[in-house]
């Protein structure tokens, strides 16, 4: 086996979209990675002190976590290379469309399949970073990524993985197996 040292390299990286609202009441919208479900109804961001996102998390007390599907990709990838700290309309030229959340005061992303609504718990400074510690108050689905049964078909979503190693992303979505059960003829028998 080849050895590459301390690098963050697992795969598949989960690609999130955080929304928050600006102290002027505008979209913002960004990109993460690194973060994601850490118990049953909560989410951890990894996040960077210095983003706009950080401050309007600490202002607004609430967010959304969307997944993406592909056919946003462009407007995602922009969301995570631009910085509203430089670019204040970032949201305004990906052409997505919000709308204010029913639960918390953060908005929803029209063209993201699933979404769930936040609120903030705590802010955990580490010697690595900020972690956002949030609880989850509702998720909100697109009926366009239902089954048949009304639940949430993980291939419809269209969601797309980072590439740490390369720095690419790739599609998800094909079921491979059933967990709990593609294993289970492994169980010792009693």
């Amino acid at each position: 086996m080849k050895e590459f040292g301390v690098k963050p390299y697992l795969f598949p990286m989960p690609t999130y979209m955080i929304g928050t609202y600006n102290e002027d009441g505008s979209v913002d919208v960004m990109m993460m990675a690194w973060g994601g479900i850490c118990a049953e109804d909560r989410v951890a961001l990894n996040l960077e002190a210095d983003h706009k996102t950080v401050a309007n998390l600490r202002a607004r007390g609430a967010f959304t976590l969307a997944v993406p599907g592909a056919d946003t990709l462009a407007a995602s990838d922009f969301l995570g290379i631009a910085s509203a700290n430089q670019v204040a309309d970032k949201f305004q030229r990906t052409g997505l469309h919000a709308e204010k959340s029913g639960r918390v005061d953060a908005p929803v992303i029209r063209e993201y399949p699933l979404t769930l609504e936040c609120v903030v718990e705590k802010f955990e400074d580490e010697p690595y970073g900020l972690r956002v510690l949030g609880r989850i108050v509702n998720v909100l689905a697109d009926e366009k990524v239902l089954d048949g049964k009304g639940q949430i078909d993980p291939g419809k979503l269209g969601a797309f993985a980072f590439d740490q190693m390369g720095n690419g992303y790739y599609a998800l979505g094909e079921k491979i197996g059933q967990a709990w059960d593609s294993g289970a003829g492994l169980m010792p028998r009693e």
